[in-house]
C-alpha cells in the first residue's frame, strides 16, 4: 500500500488502487448540469490557482475538475481539495475567498481518473516538464537534458479519453516547437486509434503565475499572449481566455503559431536570468571594491531604460527561470536541428546555479567556521511571501552548511514540512528566535522579516552574527541592527 502525506497538515492518506472515480465525477456533473467543463490537468502552483480561476470566470459559470496523479507526491493535493482545504498558502487573500466562493458553488472537484477528459469542452495543460542537470555548471557543453517522457505520457493519456472537439490549450512552459512537433501528433495518433476524426483544437498561451500577494491577478489581470495551431484554434483560445480574463485592464496578443507563443516565454524568462547573472558578477565586484550595490542599482533605476535592473541576491529558484533557457537551447538543438547551443542564455543558468555557493563562501570569509555553530534559516520558500521550496536556492546553502557540520533550525511562516529534504519547519518566528541562534540567515524575502516587531525582536537577542543574503533591511535597520550585533550583507563592500 502506497501513502501520501499532506505537507500542510502533516495528515497521511492511503493511496487507493483503484483509480475508478466515475461515481464520484458524474455525481459532481449532475451538480453542474449545463455547464460547460473545464479540465485543468495537474494540481501544482500554477494547475490549482487556474482551476480556481476557471471556477471564478468573469463570465462563464464553468463546471472545473483539476486532475493529477494518484502519487506520494500528488494524491494529498486531490483529497485536501475535497476536503475543503485549499493546497496551497500565499499572501493572497483573493485564494481563500475564491477557493470559498468554489465550496458554496460546488463547481471545482479533483480526481486521479482520466476517463474525466470525455467530459472536457476545454481541456488546460498544466504540468511540469523538467530539466535534468548533471551538475551545476559546464551546461553550455550538453551538461543536460530534457526529459519528455512523463509530458508526452500526459498529453497521451488526454488524447486517449478527450472528444474529438475538445480545445485543448497548453499552459506549460515548453521548448519551442512542441505543440506543433509532439501534442499535436500525439493526439492525432490517439484519434487514429480511437477511430475518430481530428476536429480537436490545440493552442498555446503561457502561464505567467507570480506566487505571493498578486497570486490570483497574475493570472485573471496581466497580459496574454496565444496562438493556435490554426485559425480556428487561436479564434478558441481567445473566446475562452476572455471568460477568465479581465480584458479591460490587460491586453490579450495573439501571435501567428505556437511556436512564437512558445519561444516567447522562454525568451522572456531567459532574458531574466541573463539580468540576475549580470548582477551576481557585479555584486562580487562591488564587494571588492567596497561599495554597496543596492544603492547603485537604484541610482540607476531611476531611469525608465534601467528600471529592471537586478539586485544581487542568494540565488535564483522556483521553476521557471533554472530552467527555461536550457528548454531553448534544448529546442534548438533537438527540435529545429540547429548545432548551436544558445550560448549566452545556458551560461546565465550556469552562474546562477553557482551563487548559493557564493553566499557560503561569503558567509565563511566573514563569520569563520560554522562548525557546531547553531544556524537561523528564515525563509526556505525560494521567494517571498509564498510558500513554494520548487528549485529554492536555500536548499544549495542548506546542504553546504550541514555538510560543513552547522547546527540548523528552520523558520518559514508559509511552510511547515520541507519535501526535498524531508524535515519540519518552523512556522512561528518568535519560537524560532527563542533557540538563541549564534548566526541568523535572512535567505528569503518574507515581508514578516522586515517588519518593525521583527527588528525589535532581533534586537532583544544577545549579540550574535545576521547575514542578509537579500539586501532586505532598510537603512534604519541596518543602523539599529548594527549597534547590537554583527551584520553583513551580500553585495555590500561595507555596513
Amino acid at each position: 500500500m502506497k501513502y501520501s502525506k499532506n505537507i500542510l497538515t502533516n495528515e497521511v492518506y492511503e493511496i487507493p488502487d483503484n483509480l475508478d472515480d466515475s461515481s464520484n465525477i458524474k455525481n459532481f456533473l449532475n451538480q453542474n448540469r449545463d455547464k460547460k467543463v473545464i479540465i485543468v490537468q495537474g494540481l501544482g502552483f500554477v494547475g490549482a490557482v487556474m482551476s480556481l480561476v476557471c471556477a471564478n470566470s468573469i463570465k462563464e459559470d464553468y463546471a472545473v475538475i483539476g486532475i493529477d496523479l494518484a502519487n506520494e507526491d500528488s494524491y494529498w493535493k486531490i483529497k485536501s481539495i475535497n476536503d475543503g482545504v485549499f493546497p496551497i498558502i500565499a499572501e493572497d487573500p483573493l485564494i481563500d475567498e475564491f477557493y470559498k466562493n468554489t465550496l458554496e458553488k460546488k463547481n471545482f472537484y479533483a480526481t486521479f481518473d482520466p476517463s474525466v477528459y470525455k467530459y472536457a469542452d476545454v481541456v488546460i495543460i498544466d504540468i511540469n516538464l523538467d530539466v535534468q542537470k548533471q551538475s551545476s555548471s559546464n551546461f553550455s557543453l550538453g551538461d543536460f537534458e530534457v526529459d519528455l517522457t512523463n509530458f508526452k505520457a500526459a498529453i497521451r493519456s488526454v488524447g486517449k479519453n478527450c472528444r474529438n472537439d475538445s480545445l485543448i490549450l497548453v499552459e506549460t512552459t515548453v521548448p519551442p516547437g512542441t505543440c506543433e512537433k509532439i501534442v499535436k501528433p500525439i493526439i492525432e495518433e490517439e484519434f487514429e486509434k480511437r477511430g475518430i476524426q481530428n476536429n480537436f483544437m490545440l493552442g498555446h498561451s503561457y502561464e505567467r503565475v507570480m506566487p505571493g500577494p498578486d497570486y490570483i491577478n497574475s493570472i485573471r489581470e496581466y497580459p496574454r499572449v496565444y496562438s493556435g495551431i490554426n485559425k480556428e484554434s487561436a479564434d478558441a483560445v481567445e473566446e475562452f481566455l476572455k471568460s477568465i480574463i479581465n480584458t479591460s485592464i490587460c491586453d490579450l496578443t495573439r501571435l501567428e503559431h505556437t511556436n512564437a507563443t512558445e519561444m516567447a516565454k522562454v525568451l522572456e524568462n531567459s532574458y531574466r536570468a541573463t539580468n540576475i547573472a549580470f548582477a551576481v558578477e557585479w555584486s562580487r565586484y562591488a564587494e571588492e571594491a567596497g561599495v554597496d550595490l543596492y544603492s547603485i542599482v537604484n541610482a540607476i533605476r531611476v531611469r525608465n531604460t534601467h528600471s529592471n535592473l537586478m539586485y544581487p541576491g542568494i540565488g535564483v529558484g522556483g521553476y521557471c527561470l533554472t530552467k527555461d533557457p536550457l528548454l531553448a537551447s534544448w529546442s534548438r538543438k533537438n527540435l529545429f536541428a540547429a548545432k548551436n547551443d544558445l550560448t549566452m542564455s545556458v551560461e546565465s543558468v550556469s552562474t546562477n546555479d553557482q551563487m548559493p555557493r557564493y553566499a557560503f563562501e561569503r558567509m565563511k570569509d566573514v563569520f569563520g567556521d560554522i562548525k557546531q555553530k547553531n544556524i537561523l534559516l528564515l525563509g526556505i520558500s525560494y521567494r517571498g511571501d509564498v510558500g513554494d521550496t520548487r528549485f529554492s536556492p536555500v536548499e544549495g546553502l542548506y546542504k553546504m552548511m550541514k555538510d560543513s557540520g552547522a547546527l540548523i533550525n528552520l523558520h518559514d511562516p508559509f511552510i511547515s514540512f520541507w519535501p526535498e529534504q524531508d524535515v519540519n519547519v518552523e512556522t512561528n518566528l518568535n519560537k524560532a528566535l527563542q533557540e538563541k541562534p549564534d548566526m541568523i540567515i535572512i535567505s528569503t524575502g518574507h515581508s514578516i522579516y522586515k517588519k518593525d516587531e521583527t527588528i525589535a525582536s532581533l534586537l532583544k537577542l544577545d549579540k550574535t552574527d545576521i547575514y542578509d543574503t537579500l539586501g532586505l533591511f532598510s537603512e534604519n535597520q541596518i543602523r539599529d541592527l548594527n549597534k547590537k550585533h554583527s551584520l553583513s550583507i551580500l553585495g555590500r563592500g561595507d555596513v
